[in-house]
This record gives structure tokens, sequence and C-alpha cells, in this order.
């Protein structure tokens, strides 16, 4: 993969998650121009780009967020994603500048309570048709690409 910027970031998230799929439509509302790309992780361009990346497929405990060609995880993915969302989302990225041990932490603990707090689906959300085309497994996309 290059190193150049990719036009847009995505998203890999817990299909299953109902926080994670409501965390999908939460950055859908927010991101006017359309910035952000999503895929599961249960899905086979998920899994793919996670592999890529030298990471397990069958790990999902984390959001994950490719920008370019850096994939970024936990606290540090959702803190970047806040700084591309409109209004003023974007001031928690301040939260990049305390140590990831720390935010990561705060993040795991979340992670692990998160199918009890907010329950599980046994499929991955269906997109609707307009959330459809920012799903990279229903496009054709050269990020996937080596």
């Amino acid at each position: 993969m290059e190193n150049e910027i990719a036009p847009y970031s995505t998203v890999l998230f817990d299909g299953h998650c109902n926080l994670c799929s409501g965390s999908v439509k939460f950055i859908v509302r927010r991101d006017p121009q359309r910035r952000f790309r999503f895929a599961p992780l249960q899905s086979a361009i998920g899994a793919e780009i996670v592999e890529r990346f030298g990471r397990e497929s069958r790990d999902l405990s984390s959001i994950l967020l490719l920008e370019g060609d850096r994939l970024y995880d936990r606290s540090s993915a959702a803190l970047r994603i806040a700084r591309g969302l409109r209004f003023l989302w974007p001031i928690l990225s301040v939260g990049l500048l305390i140590p990831a041990p720390i935010r990561d932490w705060i993040y795991s603990w979340i992670a692990r309570n998160r199918y009890r707090w907010f329950g599980k689906t046994e499929a991955c959300m269906m997109p609707t048709d307009d959330l459809r085309a920012r799903f990279l497994s229903d496009v054709q996309d050269d990020v996937v690409k080596s």
C-alpha cells in the first residue's frame, strides 16, 4: 500500500455489537463529507484488512480505523474518528494528549462490558440503502488491494 493519504478513512467495527453499530450510525449522521467508510470486522474485507496489518482477525474487542497506510485501534481510533466529525466532536481529539495506556484502559473497560450494557445481535447490522454505499463490503475499492 502506498504512503499517501486515502481520500477517506475506513472504520472497522464489531457488527454484532449494538454499541458498535450505534457508533457507526452516530458517525454517519455527523460526517456530511462522507469521509468515513465502514466494514464489519466479521466481513471478508474487514478480516483481509486486519490480517494485512498483522492483527488477529478474530479479535473483536476494538474499533479500528484505517487512515492511509496506518491502522489505529482502541482509544486512538475513536479519538481520530471524533476529529473527523462535524460540530464540536473534534474537540475530543485533545484526548490524544493523554497517554495511550490510560486511554486504552478506559476503552478496554467499556469494550469488556459492551455486550452486557448494550447487547448484541446474532447477525451484523443491515445498512440502509443510503448507508450501503459507504460499506466496503458493498463497493469496489482499492483500499483493500495491496
